[in-house]
Parts: structure tokens; sequence; C-alpha cells
């Protein structure tokens, strides 16, 4: 798709508006999903960790992972590279108002080429980001290339209810209901349009745990959450 080649300009154009959106489009359960996504990541107390959050937008998952490891007692360092300037642009004047950072920062990279050292990682997470992947299979080759021997990976992202009546509201929320108030208070006339396309044509469930398997990553599993209309995937190098 030919978005998935601009995708820094199309997230550019509704950096404003999104984090409103976010919340408002999922009823604010988004913010749920990535509290029990860290979590399943997150477990040991008083570590060093080393973190990368790809496609860190706006900041959310990696501002969620780091209230967690301050918990656990950790010391760590996050960084969050993106395509999307104005995105973390905005996700940096979020860190600042929480203090965080010394302990978050931002760059603008590609995760089809990221410009860190092979295992370099304990952690690398990704919160839909991966379906916005112009070749998904060498995206997630760079992630488990720059994760550390036993290092854990997380990705978040959308995926299809098995239960029919749940995926026949879903659709019709993400076929009509979301684009149109997506280009309402976005004012743009295809971001939420692009939304909607390239969750339907992603893979999920054990289809995405294939492609993690084939690129070298172990312990491979997935937990569908919220019935299925979003997943939890993780595994380990």
């Amino acid at each position: 798709m030919n978005d998935k080649h601009n995708i820094g300009s199309l997230f550019d154009r509704i950096a404003s508006k999104y984090d409103f959106l976010n919340h408002l489009l999922s009823l604010n359960i988004d913010k749920l999903w990535r509290k029990k996504a860290i979590k399943s990541i997150v477990k040991h107390k008083d570590f060093d960790y080393q973190c990368l959050d790809v496609a860190i937008g706006t900041g959310d998952l990696a501002i969620e992972l780091a209230s967690q490891l301050n918990k656990n007692h950790a010391t760590y360092n996050i960084t969050g590279i993106d395509l999307s300037a104005e995105m973390m642009r905005i996700g940096e004047e979020k860190v600042k108002k929480l203090e965080l950072q010394q302990n978050i920062s931002f760059m603008l990279a590609s995760a089809l080429d990221i410009p860190f050292g092979s295992n370099t990682y304990d952690i690398v997470t990704c919160a839909y980001g991966v379906r916005n992947f112009s070749d998904l299979d060498e995206g997630l080759i760079e992630m488990h290339r720059v994760l550390k021997p036993g290092g854990q990976l997380m990705i978040l992202e959308f995926s299809q209810p098995d239960n029919k009546c749940i995926a026949w509201i879903y659709n019709l929320y993400f076929s009509y209901i979301l684009p149109a108030v997506g280009r309402f208070f976005s004012k743009d006339k295809n971001a939420y349009t692009y939304l909607n396309r390239s969750v339907k044509n992603f893979v999920w469930g054990k289809k995405m745990c294939d492609h993690l398997a084939d690129v070298g990553f172990h312990q491979v599993a997935y937990k569908p959450i919220t019935f299925g209309i979003t997943t939890i995937y993780t595994a380990t190098k």
C-alpha cells in the first residue's frame, strides 16, 4: 500500500488530534490495553532495563512502561523511534510535563533500519505500529537483531474478533463510524480510512506468531483482549 511509504507524513497531519481521537474512539480502553501489555513483559524488580519503543508516536506506551518500571524500582532508559516528527514533538512535551525526559528520548528513524547495534536492548516494544511497516518481516528481523539474547519483545496490535456477532459490530464500527469521526475531528480525509484498511488487511493471531517464529523468535505467544479487538504478542530472543 502506498500509504505505508508515506506513513510519517500521514501521522504528521493528524498528530494534534491523535491522542484525543485514540481515547475517544476506544472509549478510553486503549489505556487499559497498554497497561496489560506492559505488565506482560515487566517482571523483574531492581533491574537495569535498556528499552526500545518502535513507532513511539506520542509516547503513551513508553510512558506506561516508565510508570511500571518505576514501580519496580528499576533503573532504565527508553529510546523511541518513529517516522513522524510531529507525533514525537507532542510526545516529548508530554514526557517533559511528567519529568521523564532523563529516561525517555525520541529519534526520527525507521523500524526497517534501526540505527542501533545488535544485542543492545532488554526490551523492545511496539504498539499499533507493525501493521504500518512497509515490510513486516524486515521490521521484525530488525527488532530481533537489536534485542539481547534472552531479551523480550512485546507487540500490541489490532486484530479480528472470533465471535461473529462481535466481529460484525467491530467491522461496522471500523468501516463507517471510526473513519467518519476521525475525518470530522482531524479534518483529514484519508488518515482514518487508511486505519480501517490497515487493520482489515493485516495478519493476526497464529499467523502473526508464525511471522515472529520465522524470523527467529522463541516462546512466541499471543493473548487476545477485549473480545479479540486487540492482541498482545510476546516473544523472546
